[in-house]
């Protein structure tokens, strides 16, 4: 297993697109501009497969049911594509989120990890903000899971997931020094919320979270007409480790990737030797209840 990983998490624009080729063409170049970076592990955000529904017509991407409706047509080929580019290029590559529509005619909000040997998994969001819930109809998921990795267990907490430390911990706790949070917020609150989140999950758990957002504008768009955040890797606020925590950080309304390169297990050092041991006292909190 590896021990460090160079993480590329992306700051995505959201485009209208022509047709499905277009769409090929700005993954493969992002891809692309990922690699000459020396990425291994591509972090792609929240709902960043909305931008496909503009393949389907300006009235249906102003509609938020027949958004979800449509895009079905696409998951198969979006899962082929992902799963092609994870093979040839030798990457994982967490593929943000897809809304996926159940055998119960449902949907849940899918984040689908794929690995360089053509294998895949997911993790469903768990906790729906009130646009979902209320609007959308997007249902939660029902497991926290950890991924495997080349790199080791990670975990996924999808946007609004990040804001709950039960569901980090539960991650951390089954093996994962890595949570990554694909997000998609419309305001610089949102976007603050879910970025104190990740710096909280890092603090508390001694491990990495790191924040991959869309941004810009799509006034076509019923569901991610606009976008604001800064991609972000965050780390525990200790020896070894920036004073406040912040790894890396992207421009603002700047297409891209943000990169660095993590050290997993030097994470083992900080939690038996730091000036706090956050992720050892966790469970001691419950004696003042």
């Amino acid at each position: 297993m590896k021990t460090t990983v160079t993480l590329a998490l992306a700051q995505y624009p959201i485009d209208w697109l022509d047709d499905w080729q277009a769409y090929t063409r700005k993954i493969d170049a992002m891809v692309q501009d990922a690699l000459t970076q020396g990425a291994e592990f591509l972090v792609f955000p929240e709902y960043f497969s909305m931008e496909l529904t503009s393949l389907f017509g300006r009235d249906v991407c102003a509609c938020l049911d027949r958004q979800l409706d449509a895009i079905q047509a696409v998951h198969e080929p979006f899962v082929a594509l992902f799963t092609s580019l994870a093979q040839q290029h030798g990457l994982h590559i967490l593929a943000g989120t897809f809304p996926l529509r159940q055998a119960d005619g449902h949907y849940r909000n899918r984040a689908w990890l794929f690995r360089p040997d053509g294998s895949r998994d997911y993790q469903d969001k768990l906790q729906m903000t009130r646009f979902e819930s209320e609007r959308w109809q997007i249902q939660a998921g029902e497991a926290i899971k950890v991924l495997d990795t080349a790199f080791g267990k990670v975990g996924v907490a999808v946007c609004y997931d990040s804001e709950f430390p039960q569901i980090a911990r539960r991650q951390v706790e089954q093996g994962a020094d890595l949570i990554l949070v694909p997000s998609c917020t419309d305001t610089q609150a949102g976007y603050h919320r879910v970025r104190i989140g990740c710096q909280a999950r890092a603090l508390e758990n001694q491990c990495f979270v790191a924040q991959s957002p869309t941004i810009g504008s799509a006034d076509w768009s019923e569901s991610v007409d606009v976008n604001t955040g800064r991609a972000g890797i965050f780390a525990p606020v200790d020896y070894g480790y920036p004073d406040d925590g912040v790894v890396a950080l992207g421009d603002e309304h700047q297409p891209g990737w943000v990169v660095a390169e993590l050290d997993l297990a030097a994470l083992a050092d900080v939690r038996t030797s730091g000036q706090v041991f956050n992720h050892r006292d966790w469970d001691s909190q419950f004696r003042f209840g």
